[in-house]
C-alpha cells in the first residue's frame, strides 16, 4: 500500500512538472497526457484489489463459498452473523470507501474499470448510511427465513462427493445449534428495538421449523427426517465401504437428535413467546423511524428516486391499462360479461388447471420443461450471447412448499457444475393455472433469471462484485420484460396464454399500489389481500401469499414492474433514435453483458451504445 501510494505520488509530480513545463512555454495551461499504457496499469491495478475484496469476503463467509461451488477448509463451517461481524463488516466497508476516494485517480481509469468504481462506491455508501437500519428486517419469516433456508441450504448447495464431504455434512449439522443461537440473539435485539414480525408470520415460520425436526432421529417414527434422507441420499451415491457408510450415519444421526434438534427447539421457544406478544400491524411505517426507512428501502429496490405516492400512482394507472387490455382478449375469445366475471371464470374453470395430485404435478414439471426447451430453439432471434449454464426444473421441496413464494430461481454454479434451477410451488395447483405457465417460465427460466444471472457469472472482463451482485429493479424487471418479449416472435398464440401473461403483469402492477399502500398508508394485510382478489384472476391463497410477502419485505416487490418499464423505455428510445439500424440482439447484449447495474447506470450504457452506433454510422458515410 504505501509503495502504490508512493508511485501515486511520483507520477503527480512528475504530471504537475509537464503542466509547468507547457505553462512556461505558451503561456496557457495545460492538461498532462496521460498514455494509454498508464490507463491500462492503474485500471488493473484497481481491478487486482476489486478482486482481492471480493477473495476477502469470500473467506469470511463459508456459506458464499458453498454457493459458488468453492471447498475449502471451511466447508464444514456456518457464517458467523453475529452482532460483532455486523460491525467488524461495516469498519471494512468504511476502510474500502477510504481507499477508493483517497488513493485512485479515476482520471486513469479506463471506461469499464470506471463503471466499476463508480458501482463499488455507490454500493458502499449505500451500506454505511444503511448501518442505522441493519435491524429493521426479519430474520426468520416466511418467505426467506433461517428455519428453512438452512435446511434447504444443505440439501441443495451441499454437495457429497467423497467422505470429506460427508464429514464436512455432519460438521455443519453439529454446528447449526451454534449458528441458531447467533440467530436467537439477533432475533432478541430486534425485538428490544421495536422490530418484531407480525402475528401472521409466526404460525407459519413454527410449521417450518417443527416439520424440520420430525421423523428419525428425532422420534420413533416409521419415517426419515428431511436432512437424515437427503444425507442417507448423498452418502449411498458415493464409493464408501459399508463400514465407513455406517459410521457417517451413526454421527449424522448423533448431530441431528442433539445439536439439530436442541437449535431448532430454542429457536421455537421464543417464537412461542414472541408470537404471545406481536400485534397485527403489519407496515414499515410501526417501526422508529418507520417513513425515512421505507423511502431509503424503495430508492434501494428501484434505483430510483420515485416516492412512495409517485409509485402509488404509477401502479393505479397501469393497472387500468392491463385491465383495458384483458378486456380486449375477452372479445376475441367472445366472451359475455364483466371483467371480474371472466376473472371468475379463469379461477374455476377446470380446464385451466392440473390436478392436484402426483400425476398433475408431474404433467406440470413436464410441459414447463417443454416450453423452456422450445424458447432455447429460439434464442438465436433476440440474443448474441447466450448462458454456457444449464437449467433444471424442480417442484419446491415438501417441507418449505406450504410457505414459499409461487415460483422462484436459484442460481447455479459459474463452473457450471450445479446447474440453475426453476422452482415451481405446486403445493396448490389451483394458485399455479396452465394460462400462466409460459410467463412464469420465461420469467424465471429463460430467457429470464436464468440467462441474465448464468451471463454475468461467465463474463470474463467485469470483478465478481458485478459477475454475483445485483439490484433488484434490474434483476426483476429483466425477468418481467422477459415475459413480454417472447409475444414479439408469436408466442403466447393461445388468448388465455396472452391472458396469462398480462394477469402476470398485472399482479406486479398491483404489487405497486399494495407495497406502498401497507408501507405508507397504513393498509392492513387483509386490505392488501382484497385489492388482489378484486383486480386480479388469481387465487385468493396467491393474493394472501402476496401480501404477506410485502408485509416482510418491504419495498422488494416494487421493482419487477418499475425495471420493466424502464427497459422498455430505453429500448423504444433506442429504436427511434436508431431507426432502421436497431438490433434487437445488440440492445439485449449491451443490458446483459455488463452484469446487473442500477437503472440509470443501465441508462447510462444505452446512451452510449446509441451515440457509439450513430458515430459509426457517419464514419461509414464518409468514407
Amino acid at each position: 500500500m504505501i509503495r502504490y501510494l508512493s508511485n501515486i505520488r511520483i507520477l503527480l509530480g512528475l504530471a504537475l512538472l509537464t503542466v509547468l513545463s507547457c505553462k512556461e512555454q505558451s503561456g496557457e495551461p495545460e492538461k498532462a497526457v496521460i498514455s494509454e499504457e498508464e490507463i491500462a496499469q492503474k485500471s488493473q491495478e484497481l481491478n487486482d484489489w476489486f478482486e482481492q475484496q471480493f477473495v476477502v469476503d469470500m473467506n469470511r463467509s463459508p456459506m458464499t463459498q458453498t454457493y459458488l461451488g468453492v471447498k475449502t477448509e471451511d466447508y464444514g463451517k456456518w457464517d458467523d452473523i453475529s452482532s460483532k461481524r455486523e460491525v467488524e463488516n461495516m469498519e471494512l466497508t468504511k476502510q474500502r470507501l477510504a481507499y477508493l476516494k483517497d488513493s485512485v485517480d479515476i482520471s486513469k481509469l479506463n471506461k469499464a474499470t470506471l463503471l466499476s468504481y463508480k458501482l463499488m462506491k455507490q454500493d458502499l455508501e449505500n451500506e454505511i448510511e444503511d448501518f442505522q437500519y441493519r435491524l429493521y428486517d426479519y430474520p426468520v419469516n416466511q418467505m426467506h427465513g433461517m428455519q428453512a433456508e438452512i435446511p434447504a441450504f444443505m440439501i441443495n448447495m451441499h454437495r457429497v462427493e467423497n467422505k470429506s464431504d460427508a464429514e464436512a455434512y455432519i460438521s455443519r449439522l453439529s454446528g447449526m445449534d451454534e449458528l441458531f443461537g447467533q440467530l436467537i440473539e439477533n432475533m432478541k435485539m430486534r425485538e428490544k428495538n421495536g422490530i418484531l414480525p407480525p402475528k401472521f408470520v409466526f404460525t407459519k415460520v413454527l410449521d417450518d421449523s417443527r416439520n424440520i425436526i420430525k421423523g428419525r432421529p428425532f422420534d420413533q417414527s416409521n419415517h426419515e427426517s428431511t436432512l437424515l434422507a437427503d444425507f442417507k441420499g448423498k452418502i449411498g451415491a458415493i464409493e464408501l465401504s459399508e463400514e465407513e457408510k455406517e459410521e457417517l450415519l451413526t454421527n449424522a444421526e448423533k448431530a441431528l437428535a442433539e445439536d439439530v434438534k436442541r437449535g431448532f427447539d430454542n429457536l421455537i421457544g421464543l417464537l412461542e413467546k414472541q408470537q404471545q406478544r406481536a400485534t397485527t400491524d403489519d407496515g414499515a411505517w410501526k417501526f422508529p423511524k418507520g417513513d425515512k426507512f421505507y423511502n431509503i428501502a424503495l430508492q434501494r429496490t428501484t434505483t430510483t428516486d420515485m416516492t412512495a405516492d409517485q409509485i402509488h400512482e404509477l401502479g393505479l394507472k397501469e393497472v387500468e391499462r392491463i385491465h383495458n387490455e384483458m378486456r380486449d382478449i375477452m372479445k376475441q375469445v367472445k366472451y359475455e360479461g364483466t371483467l371480474q366475471d371472466f376473472f371468475q371464470f379463469m379461477k374455476e374453470d377446470k380446464r385451466f388447471y392440473y390436478p392436484n395430485d402426483e400425476e398433475g404435478k408431474a404433467a406440470y414439471l413436464k410441459r414447463a420443461v417443454g416450453l423452456i426447451d422450445n424458447l432455447k430453439s429460439r434464442l438465436d432471434e433476440l440474443f448474441l450471447t447466450k448462458p454456457k449454464a444449464d437449467i433444471v426444473v424442480k417442484a419446491v421441496e415438501p417441507f418449505r412448499e406450504k410457505s414459499a413464494g409461487k415460483a422462484f430461481y436459484q442460481r447455479g454454479t459459474p463452473d457450471g457444475s450445479r446447474p440453475g434451477t426453476y422452482y415451481a410451488n405446486l403445493y396448490d395447483m389451483e394458485a399455479m393455472p396452465i394460462y400462466q405457465m409460459e410467463a412464469l417460465a420465461y420469467h424465471e427460466g429463460i430467457p429470464g433469471h436464468h440467462m441474465q444471472i448464468s451471463i454475468a457469472q461467465e463474463l470474463k472482463d467485469i470483478p465478481k462484485f458485478r459477475k454475483f451482485g445485483g439490484y433488484t429493479a434490474y434483476i426483476e424487471g429483466w425477468g418481467l420484460y422477459n415475459e413480454f418479449l417472447p409475444k414479439e416472435i408469436g408466442l403466447y398464440n393461445d388468448p388465455y396464454s396472452d391472458f396469462g401473461r398480462l394477469a402476470m403483469e398485472l399482479w406486479r402492477a398491483c404489487r405497486l399500489v399494495v407495497d406502498t399502500g401497507i408501507h405508507a398508508k397504513k393498509w392492513t394485510r387483509e386490505q392488501g389481500i382484497k385489492y388482489y382478489t378484486d383486480n386480479t384472476p388469481n387465487a385468493e391463497s396467491d393474493a394472501i401469499k402476496m401480501v404477506e410477502r410485502h408485509i416482510v419485505m418491504p419495498s422488494q416487490a416494487t421493482a419487477y414492474k418499475i425495471g420493466m418499464n424502464k427497459i422498455l423505455e430505453l429500448r423504444e428510445y433506442a429504436r427511434g433514435k436508431l431507426g432502421d439500424t436497431f438490433d434487437i440482439r445488440e440492445f439485449h447484449d449491451v443490458v446483459l453483458t455488463n452484469g446487473a447495474v442500477p437503472l440509470n447506470v443501465l441508462e447510462d450504457l444505452i446512451n452510449d451504445w446509441i451515440t457509439g452506433k450513430q458515430t459509426n454510422a457517419i464514419d461509414d458515410t464518409n468514407s
